[in-house]
């Protein structure tokens, strides 16, 4: 919506006015926080998600110098967003949090952070001994190019568009990718999990520990970055070509897991689910992210088909690998099922983790319930790679009563149960990376912006 030449003096006139009772309330330094938006639009939801950036790395600089403002005031109006901070902070050391964001984010360029002393004198960045601001499209001082009116709004405009794009496409790449890792980091942290790596021990594995699961998500976060991209250059294709461009990184990834982890299979089945989720927030808005189930429906229609593309036709005699034999043999359809039904056993352990926070339980012991749901709702493929199908059925059915009795069990009881599978050397890995899945939608879920 486009705004007037009068509208923007009455919303200038505005603020300067609450700029001022604020002052002379609080007696304190204050930064007043809008956007540099050339033209007469100057509110959208680009812009609008423009400035809730610059909001959350305002606070992040302000968590720095442990300065939480005393006070804030928020406006948003088709005249602009405003933000107004009071701060129990010196003017100078505001102004270097301000500057430092100004010259240094990616969107800093389009930042307008005043900072007012008491007196409602503003700082300026020459009392830091910096040069004035460069201008948007040549890189010029930004107040001889204004006054020349060098540049035309549509050459503005387009530049700020294409700013805003670059800026918020990276932010969310490396939420996503930051999200992934951790998530990983928290599978395996999750203690105790019957079968598998945790801080306890290495249950049924003899090649791996804790440390080999860090090294090997470290390594991981460029992969998780890169498949964001993908997602975010193919959202307007089809779906299922955002996967086929997913799939040779995926390979590569593999080899950069093996590298970090000295040739031990961390994460293989992780690279392929993670990586698709990654994929998927790469296509949807940053406002759908927090919707488990709008999410993982991205992902099936990505995945839409790959079961049939993958094993379409294999026999027992033509299958080479683990996942290959058990579809020809019993028609299981492992990590490809699930991402292709939308990871149905995922969204069940997401309730479960819910269900288990809101009954005041941390996080790893709420995790340790998700782990138990999925093992009881989802054929795990390493389960019966390890034993049989008759075991992974009996163990299905065996968990699903355990948590009929007690729907939220204690240590003690995963304890008995991580002693019972690695003495049969049951690890029911595919299962763990369901729980990171699990673990990220529920770091996206919180995420404040």
């Amino acid at each position: 919506m486009e705004v007037t030449l009068m509208e923007m003096l009455e919303a200038r006139e505005r603020r300067a006015g609450r700029q001022r009772e604020l002052l002379e309330r609080f007696g304190k330094p204050m930064i007043s926080f809008t956007m540099n938006i050339a033209g007469p639009v100057k509110n959208g939801p680009e812009i609008a998600r423009g400035f809730d950036l610059g909001k959350e790395l305002l606070h992040r600089q302000l968590m720095t110098r442990r300065a939480g403002p005393v006070y804030t005031e928020e406006i948003r109006e088709k005249t602009g967003n405003e933000a107004l901070y009071v701060l129990d902070l010196e003017p100078m050391a505001a102004k270097e949090l301000t500057v430092a964001l100004e010259d240094g984010a990616t969107l800093g360029r389009l930042f307008d952070m005043d900072v007012l002393r008491p007196d409602g004198s503003k700082v300026d960045r020459g009392e830091l001994g910096l040069e004035p601001r460069r201008c948007l499209i040549c890189g010029g001082p930004a107040q001889v190019c204004a006054r020349s009116r060098a540049h035309t709004v549509a050459q503005l405009q387009a530049r700020t568009a294409e700013l805003l794009e670059e800026a918020l496409s990276e932010y969310d790449g490396e939420t996503a990718a930051r999200l992934a890792c951790q998530a990983l980091l928290y599978e395996v942290c999750t203690t105790p999990k019957p079968g598998l790596v945790d801080r306890d021990n290495s249950g049924s594995h003899r090649d791996m520990d804790i440390f080999t699961f860090q090294a090997s998500a470290a390594a991981l976060w460029p992969y998780f970055a890169r498949c964001f991209r993908i997602g975010r250059e193919t959202r307007r294709e089809p779906p299922t070509m955002t996967l086929a461009r997913l799939r040779a990184p995926g390979r590569l990834a593999e080899g950069d897991m093996l590298r970090a982890t000295g040739g031990v299979n961390t994460h293989k089945g992780a690279i392929f689910s993670m990586g698709l989720l990654c994929g998927a927030l790469g296509r949807l808005e940053r406002a759908r992210w927090k919707r488990p189930r709008e999410v993982l429906a991205e992902c099936a229609a990505m995945a839409r088909g790959l079961v049939e593309r993958d094993f379409g036709g294999l026999t027992p005699e033509t299958a080479r690998t683990a996942g290959e034999r058990l579809y020809a043999r019993y028609g299981i359809s492992g990590v490809r099922g699930e991402a292709q039904a939308g990871f149905p056993a995922v969204l069940t352990g997401f309730g479960k983790l819910e269900a288990g926070l809101a009954r005041g339980l941390s996080l790893n012991d709420a995790g340790c319930a998700a782990l138990l749901v999925m093992l009881a709702a989802n054929p795990d493929t390493n389960v019966i790679a390890r034993s049989s199908l008759e075991t992974q059925k009996k163990i299905a059915r065996e968990t699903a009563a355990l948590l009929e009795k007690d729907p939220f069990p204690g240590e003690a009881v995963l304890k008995d149960l991580d002693r019972a599978f690695t003495a049969e050397n049951i690890s029911p890995g595919g299962t763990a990376d369901l729980l990171a899945l699990v673990y990220l939608l529920w770091f996206l879920k919180q995420e404040a912006y």
